[in-house]
């Protein structure tokens, strides 16, 4: 059954975050500190809904990288009990798909929490001044239809706020698999 983001309000600051990365740095929000636009993707490895996207979201990631924006993706997911989740397969993955930016493991689960991420994929795309300008969908490309993937929504949120601009709504909710909490983890 597929899950919805949770739609955290419009201008919600960035929480910050630290984390390690499937190669073994440690990156940090601050890190992003000059890019004029963030987005934060909440990926797995395991999740057809991610998998029907993934190649389109490293090559459009990549063309908006040359535009000023500064992207990192988090797996939350417990990878004990979704071994396909684990940093070696998450690095695979990257590869595979051609992301350009770091992948972060959250394994403490804090990150998601702190985020208010529910699904993956789950897209928040953040201004200049890290405030939350999107989160929804990266297309209307689903693992059960022939819609082409695309990355539109996402794409069309990108170049309003990198031309500083608002993105207007609705923003249709991201759908994907629900995040693997660990137990006692679930969000309330």
């Amino acid at each position: 059954m597929a899950i919805a983001s949770f739609m955290v309000p419009l201008g919600t600051p960035a929480p910050p975050f630290t984390l390690p990365s499937v190669e073994g740095e440690t990156v940090s929000d601050g890190d992003f500190a000059e890019a004029s636009a963030l987005l934060v993707v909440f990926l797995s490895n395991h999740c057809p809904y991610v998998r029907r996207i993934e190649d389109v979201v490293g090559a459009l990631t990549s063309e908006y990288a040359r535009k000023g924006l500064a992207v990192v993706a988090v797996c939350s997911n417990d990878s004990s009990n979704y071994p396909d989740d684990g940093a070696d397969h998450l690095r695979e993955q990257a590869k595979r798909a051609g992301f350009g930016f770091p992948y972060l493991v959250d394994e403490s689960q804090q990150t998601a929490r702190d985020f208010k991420a529910a699904c993956t994929p789950d897209f928040f795309l953040y201004d200049r001044e890290r405030k939350l300008a999107y989160r929804g969908e990266f297309d209307a490309a689903r693992p059960r239809n022939d819609v082409p993937s695309d990355g539109a929504s996402l794409r069309a949120a990108l170049d309003l706020v990198l031309a500083g601009e608002d993105v207007p709504e609705p923003h249709a909710p991201s759908l994907g698999c629900g995040i693997k909490w660990k137990p006692g983890n679930e969000p309330v």
